[in-house]
């Protein structure tokens, strides 16, 4: 199982990787060299607005899929036995004469 979550968590940050290449906050960069056909269909208004939208998805989908990683490692030995009974010493002998 958590092989499949690392898979998913790599998967999404080169996603992720993608939606911040192509965003350029002056407006061009990759974006702005597809930006015809993107203005076209969605407008370039909307499509910044998309981008930002998946930029902050992916983000939540990798940090929730790191949290739930987290319960399927395997608890260290000396974590799940816990040490309830205090040692117990030898009983002091008083002196005899």
């Amino acid at each position: 199982m958590i092989s499949l979550i690392t898979i998913l968590i790599l998967l999404a940050c080169v996603v992720l990787a993608f939606f911040i290449l192509i965003q350029n906050p002056k407006g061009g960069g990759l974006q702005g060299s597809f930006g015809t056909m993107s203005s076209q269909v969605m407008g370039v208004k909307q499509s910044t607005d998309v981008m930002e939208k998946g930029t902050w998805t992916l983000i939540s989908v990798i940090g929730g899929l790191c949290l739930i990683s987290v319960m399927f490692f395997a608890k260290p030995e000396g974590a799940t036995k816990a040490k309830s009974t205090p040692a117990q010493s030898a009983p002091a002998n008083g002196a005899k004469k």
